[in-house]
């Protein structure tokens, strides 16, 4: 016994029973939020800090990177605009408002891998689907998620807008529901055969889906996938996919948003889904930096917060199930440098302003 021992120490074979354990009760984590227009030149090098100080394996956004109908206010604050005399044209704002984002916000974040989703903000005139793949494509064609495409469809060669990658057993859907018109066909066709290749596939142990607007029937169904008749038939039709997919397999399924500029917990807990069996784990984190809303009047049981910046931290256990924390951020957190480029009194207008009266309304549900 003690030379077979010696054997496989030698082989370094020994320690695999060890290594095997500590992998498996190994938990990790992950942030996600979104819409960082406005501010989110200085809101979002914060967040940056606060997933680094975490240790998180990568962070999602979820759309809305600038405001794009109008200037941003953290970007006239900048040192080249802010005492310019030179008026700056819209135009000339357009043209540079999205390597203003990959450099004030996506920068900060170094060697922590970035995914983004696409919000309907990256849709405002000029830009359009293929403006936004051609720019970005550097972080939606990564090796990971070309693989991933590959794998699922050895002759799928199409960079698309929604995609999806496994990691540690968890599978993270980014979804595209940007416009009025989503989610097509195409797009619920690949959802429902992703869930199909996620029942049979036991080394998925669960489901995050991302996306801009939330599904359909949530407390902030006025600022969701309800605002068109095409978003509301192939949201409700989604929502019920994934609903059928946890009873069959026991998966959980977790649904992050953002598009309302707010935090809110338990958004499908509405008397749209009167039986427990039907409320699926959703959560709105619309706070990375735009303006922010108030909340709706029939929030709920769950927990909700306006004027906050942060993000939301999840931490997956090595069974797939998943505990989300918000994490905010507040102006101590802002790096020297951000303050120094922008100057106190704007960083200061972006904590303690930046509202608007807007209220979302409620599901329209009985």
């Amino acid at each position: 016994m003690a030379h077979m021992k010696a054997c496989l120490l030698a082989l370094g074979l020994f320690l695999l029973p060890t290594l095997s354990h500590s992998q498996k009760t190994e938990r990790w984590s992950f942030a996600v939020s979104g819409d960082s227009r406005n501010c989110g030149d200085i809101v979002m090098p914060a967040i940056a800090a606060g997933v680094h100080s975490d240790g998180s394996k990568f962070y999602w956004h979820l759309g809305d990177f600038r405001w794009i109908y109008d200037f941003d206010q953290d970007f006239l604050s900048s040192p080249q605009y802010r005492d310019s005399k030179q008026h700056l044209s819209i135009f000339d704002y357009q043209r540079l408002a999205w390597n203003d984002f990959i450099a004030q916000q996506l920068v900060p974040f170094g060697e922590t891998p970035v995914h983004l989703g696409i919000g309907n903000h990256e849709l405002v005139p000029p830009f359009t689907r293929a403006d936004y793949l051609q720019q970005f494509a550097d972080w939606l064609e990564t090796p990971e998620l070309r693989a991933q495409r590959l794998k699922d469809d050895p002759g799928d060669h199409k960079l698309r807008t929604y995609y999806r990658w496994i990691e540690s057993g968890v599978d993270f859907m980014s979804l595209d529901n940007a416009s009025h018109d989503q989610f097509d066909d195409a797009q619920v066709r690949w959802i429902e055969q992703t869930l199909g290749r996620d029942q049979a596939d036991p080394s998925v142990h669960s489901v995050v889906l991302g996306m801009h607007e939330a599904l359909p029937d949530s407390l902030s169904a006025g600022h969701s996938m309800n605002e068109s008749a095409q978003e509301e038939r192939s949201g409700r039709r989604v929502y019920q996919d994934l609903v059928q997919f946890r009873a069959r397999t026991h998966k959980p399924v977790y649904v992050l948003a953002s598009h309302s500029h707010f935090f809110m917990t338990d958004i499908y807990k509405d008397a749209c889904h009167s039986q427990p069996e039907s409320v699926l784990p959703g959560w709105i984190v619309g706070t990375a930096g735009a303006q922010r809303y108030r909340l709706p009047k029939n929030a709920g049981e769950g927990k909700a917060q306006t004027d906050v910046y942060g993000y939301l931290l999840g931490t997956v256990s090595p069974n797939g199930e998943i505990q989300f924390q918000f994490k905010e951020v507040t102006p101590s957190g802002v790096p020297a440098s951000v303050t120094e480029r922008y100057g106190q009194k704007q960083v200061d207008a972006c904590f303690s302003g930046n509202q608007v009266p807007y209220v979302p309304d409620g599901p329209a549900c009985k």
